[in-house]
């Protein structure tokens, strides 16, 4: 009987941190191909999803993208598209035929921007709507002319994005419970500015643990920098895990 007991909790631990890995997005925030590759290599398993952002996708291009996805792993390509309605639906074309699973854009380009995107998505792709970014503050808002509390301004730009034909939202954690809230089931939400009970804070301002966030709501969690640069990223990963059983 106890060794029955024992082997049915190890099977539901080892359960819980598949399920968990699976909601886990590593940020390859690294300069080089051969960096983020030499990641994907270590975390592949228990990973399967990573984000390749601005910094290296301008040094290496498309072929990152395609490096990483002949590792059998899905990529979430954060380039945050924000430009005139034409250029942004070109440029969404371009990363469906790729083959990305989740590509991100600026919500602050407004309604024809937004329908140009989600029209142009193809290859079941994942149109992501940036709210507030996690580094903003209000006093953020306010230099650029907005003068509501950042919570005002993530839900104003949601709906936008919601009515305009969006998969998900990027927010930070702290907005998760507000737009479950407002949105229940029918989106996806991924956030950023996740930071591990051990992890510093970096220049994140509006952030939480990986459990808080997957406790609030949240689909997708992207970590980067906790795990990154970690002297051991897969011992970072582990502890990471172990925290969200």
């Amino acid at each position: 009987m106890i060794l029955r007991d024992i082997s049915t909790l190890h099977d539901k631990l080892v359960h819980e941190m598949t399920t968990n890995a699976d909601k886990i997005i590593v940020a390859l925030d690294v300069p080089t191909k051969r960096q983020a590759l030499n990641l994907v290599e270590q975390l592949r398993d228990p990973i399967s999803f990573f984000k390749i952002g601005l910094q290296l996708y301008t040094a290496e291009g498309p072929e990152i993208v395609r490096a990483v996805l002949s590792t059998g792993a899905k990529v979430w390509l954060d380039l945050k598209l924000y430009d005139i309605p034409n250029t942004v639906a070109r440029a969404v074309e371009s990363a469906s035929h790729i083959g990305v699973h989740m590509l991100t854009i600026h919500l602050s380009g407004a309604s024809e921007m937004i329908r140009a995107a989600t029209a142009a998505r193809a290859n079941n792709m994942m149109i992501l709507g940036v709210t507030v970014l996690t580094s903003a503050t209000e006093k953020t808002l306010r230099e650029i002319g907005i003068a509501d509390k950042v919570d005002n301004q993530v839900l104003r730009l949601a709906n936008l994005g919601v009515g305009a034909g969006i998969d998900g939202i990027v927010a930070s954690p702290h907005e998760v419970k507000m737009l479950r809230a407002e949105f229940g089931d029918k989106i996806k939400i991924a956030v950023q500015g996740i930071r591990p009970t051990w992890a510093a804070p970096d220049d994140q301002k509006r952030f939480m643990t990986p459990r808080q966030a997957i406790q609030a709501g949240a689909d997708y969690i992207g970590i980067g920098r906790p795990i990154t640069s970690h002297p051991n990223p897969r011992e970072a990963v582990t502890k990471i895990l172990e925290e969200l059983v």
